[in-house]
C-alpha cells in the first residue's frame, strides 16, 4: 500500500512522526557517543516508509513541512529522554536540497535549539550521498555556514551515492558514515576489506572519524576494529528503540575484549601483536575447480596475490598469481594446463600460522623460506580452519609503524609510553566519563641518591619501578613514564586500591638491593644540598596519590593534573612511603 497525499496531510495535521534512537558506539571501549534520531510514520495499520513519505513531499512540494515535524519531534524526544548534561551527539538525517532552504535555516537556529537546552556541537547533520545534488554551490556554503555555527557534519551513506568521494573533498565532513553494504559482509569480502582499509587511512590523514553503518554480526564487528573504525552501529551493537537504553555489557565486553585482542601498537613491542590483526580476507576455491578458473579470477582480480584451495573447511594448498600465469604462458603452457584441476599445480608446502603467533615470530618464519617463495602470502588459521591471509609487505610495515611509533613514544629508558600517549588515555578518560582512577607516582629523595650513587644507579632506580609498574598492565590497566621519577597510572575504581598498597610493599621489599649495606642499616646517607651543606637524607620512597574522576568533574587535563599536584605536595610533607586515594 502506497502513502497517499491525504495521508500525508494527514500526517502533518496530526503529526503522526514519532523517533527512535539507534546508539553509535565507540569501537574502543563501547561507550555511548551519540544517538541517530530515525524518524517513524504512526498510527496506520500497515508500516509506511518514511522513505516513501518523502518522495511524495518532494512531488508535492512539502519536503519542508516534512522536514520540520521530523526534526522537530527528533529533538523534543531526545532531550525530554537523554539525562542532562547533554554530553552526547544527536545525528539527524537531512536531505541535501533543503539544508540550503530559508525556512530550514530559519527553522534550526540556536534560538530554536535553547528551548531544549541544546548547544550546536551536539547537533551532526547526517547529509545522505544517495540524494543528487541540485545547487552544490549553495549547498556548499551553507555546509560552511553551519560548520562556523559549531554544527557538525557527516556523510551518510558513503559509497553508496553519486558523489562518491568528490562530495568528502568539496564537504570535509567530521563523520564518514559507511554505507552498509560495505559493511556487510566484510569479514569475508576482500575488495570491501581493502575499500574500508583506504578509508581508514583516510580518516587518518583528514581527522574525519568514521562510522560503520548496519553491523549485524560478531565477524564484521571484529573485522571494523582490527581496520580502525572508530564507531559503529548496527543491530549486532542494539536495535532502534523509542527509549534510550544501555548498551548490552556482553556487547561492550567484547569491544573492549578485540581491543585488547588486536594488541594496540603504542607502548608495545612487535613480538606481543598477534598476526590476526593483520589478516585479510582470502579467496578460496575448491580443489576440482580447473587451472584456467583459477586463472581467471586472477587475471580479472589483481588484488589478489594468489588464491587458497580448500578441501572439507581445511587448507590443502595455495597458488600465487605469479606462478600459475608462468604456467600458463608460452607456447603450450595454456593448452598443457587449462583443464587440469588446480590440485595438481597448487603448492602443498606453504606457510601456514595460529591466528595468535607474533608478528615478530611469522616474519622470522617466512624469512627462513627459500628464495622463490619467500615473498609468498602467509595462511593464518583459527582452529585449523582458514582465517586469512597476509603478506610479507603488511608485515614490514607493521613491525616498521611500531618500531616508528614506539621510538616517538616510549621512554627510551624504561620502554613505557611517554607524554604523548599519556595525555590521549587521560583525555579518553575524561572525555568518555570513563570510572577510572588517575594514580600519580613520585619517587622521593631521588636527586641525592643520584648525587650519591650516581646516573648509573639512578637508572637502576627509575627501571625497578617501572618493572614494579610493567606487572599491573593489562586491558584495564595503563601505565606510562612522564618522565625523571614521575609514572602514572590509570585503572578501574577497584584495583586502584590494591595497586598501590602492592607497589608500596613491593618498593619496600626491594629497595634494599639499591643501597649499600652501611647506608640501608643506617636508614640514611649523607650528601650535600643546594648551598652545599652537608646533610642527612632520608633513603628512597614513593609518594602516590589518586584521584577518582566519578566524584569530581574535571574539565580537562590541566585541572586534573593540579589536583594531583597538591595532593603530592601535601602528601610529601609526612615523609616516608604514602599513599592516598581522594
Amino acid at each position: 500500500m502506497k502513502i497517499t497525499e491525504k495521508m500525508l496531510n494527514d500526517i502533518l495535521a496530526e503529526k503522526r512522526i514519532k523517533t527512535v534512537f539507534q546508539p553509535i558506539v565507540s569501537l574502543r571501549d563501547g561507550s555511548v557517543f551519540g544517538y541517530e534520531a530515525l524518524s517513524r510514520i504512526t498510527d496506520y495499520d500497515f508500516s509506511p516508509s518514511i522513505e516513501e513519505l518523502f518522495v511524495l513531499a518532494e512531488q508535492l512540494s512539502k519536503v519542508w513541512e516534512i522536514e520540520l515535524l521530523c526534526r522537530s519531534v527528533a529533538l523534543k524526544t531526545a532531550y525530554t529522554k537523554f539525562a542532562p548534561p547533554y554530553f552526547k551527539k544527536l545525528f539527524l538525517n537531512v536531505n541535501p536540497n533543503i539544508i540550503h532552504d530559508k525556512n530550514f535555516k530559519h527553522g534550526l537556529t540556536i534560538d530554536f535549539l535553547k528551548q531544549f537546552n541544546i548547544t550546536p556541537d551536539k547537533i551532526v547533520f547526517e547529509v545522505t550521498e544517495k540524494t543528487a545534488i541540485k545547487d552544490m554551490s549553495s549547498f556548499l556554503m551553507t555546509i560552511a555556514n553551519y560548520k562556523e555555527q559549531n554544527y557538525k557534519i557527516a556523510i551518510d551513506d558513503a559509497g553508496a551515492g553519486y558523489s562518491g568521494l568528490n562530495l568528502i573533498s568539496d564537504i570535509k565532513p567530521h563523520f564518514i558514515k559507511l554505507d552498509m553494504k560495505l559493511v556487510r559482509n566484510i569479514d569475508t569480502d576482500s575488495i570491501k576489506y581493502a575499500i574500508v582499509k583506504s578509508m581508514v587511512e583516510l580518516s587518518h590523514i583528514s581527522n574525519i572519524s568514521l562510522i560503520a553503518e548496519g553491523v549485524e554480526t560478531f565477524e564484521e564487528l571484529k573485522t571494523l576494529i582490527n581496520l580502525g573504525v572508530q564507531f559503529g552501529q548496527g543491530y549486532f551493537i542494539q536495535r532502534p528503540d523509542e527509549n534510550i537504553k544501555d548498551i548490552d555489557v556482553d556487547i561492550v565486553n567484547e569491544i573492549i575484549d578485540l581491543n585488547w585482542r588486536k594488541n594496540h601498537t603504542s607502548g608495545r613491542q612487535a613480538s606481543s601483536i598477534f598476526i590476526e590483526n593483520l589478516c585479510s580476507p582470502a579467496i578460496t576455491v575448491a580443489p576440482n575447480v580447473t587451472v584456467e578458473q583459477v586463472y581467471n579470477i586472477l587475471c580479472k582480480n589483481k588484488a589478489y596475490q594468489g588464491i587458497c584451495i580448500i578441501d572439507n573447511d581445511e587448507v590443502v594448498g595455495v597458488i600465487m598469481r605469479i606462478n600459475i600465469i608462468i604456467l600458463m604462458s608460452g607456447r603450450y603452457g595454456f593448452a598443457l594446463y587449462q583443464n587440469k584441476p588446480i590440485s595438481a599445480i597448487m603448492d602443498k608446502n606453504f606457510l601456514c600460522v595460529d591466528y595468535e603467533t607474533p608478528i615478530s615470530t611469522v616474519s622470522h618464519i617466512a624469512t627462513l623460506r627459500n628464495q622463490d617463495s619467500m615473498y609468498d602470502f602467509i595462511v593464518i588459521t583459527k582452529n585449523n580452519k582458514l582465517l586469512g591471509t597476509v603478506s610479507i609487505k603488511d608485515i614490514l610495515q607493521k613491525i616498521t609503524e611500531v618500531d616508528i611509533q614506539n621510538a616517538k613514544n616510549q621512554n627510551p629508558l624504561t620502554e613505557l609510553p611517554g607524554n604523548k600517549i599519556i595525555e590521549q588515555h587521560l583525555k579518553d578518560c575524561l572525555e568518555k566519563q570513563q570510572n577510572k582512577s588517575v594514580i600519580y607516582i613520585d619517587i622521593d629523595n631521588f636527586k641525592a641518591y643520584n648525587d650519591v650513587y650516581g646516573f648509573e644507579k639512578g637508572d637502576m632506580v627509575i627501571k625497578f619501578v617501572s618493572q614494579l609498574l610493567k606487572e599491573y598492565i593489562s586491558e584495564n590497566v595503563f601505565v606510562g613514564h612522564i618522565g625523571g621519577d614521575d609514572f602514572v597510572v590509570i585503572s578501574n575504581f577497584e584495583e586502584a586500591e590494591n595497586i598501590c598498597s602492592e607497589l608500596l610493599h613491593n618498593f619496600k621489599d626491594g629497595i634494599m638491593n639499591l643501597y649499600s649495606e652501611a647506608d640501608y642499616s643506617r636508614g640514611y646517607i649523607v650528601t650535600k644540598n643546594r648551598k652545599g651543606v652537608v646533610e642527612q637524607c632520608p633513603l628512597l620512597s614513593l609518594t602516590i596519590c589518586g584521584v577518582k574522576n566519578a566524584y569530581c568533574y574535571y574539565d580537562n587535563v590541566i585541572s586534573l593534573t593540579e589536583k594531583l599536584a597538591k595532593l603530592k605536595k601535601k602528601l610529601k610533607q609526612k615523609g616516608g612511603n604514602n599513599y592516598i586515594l581522594e
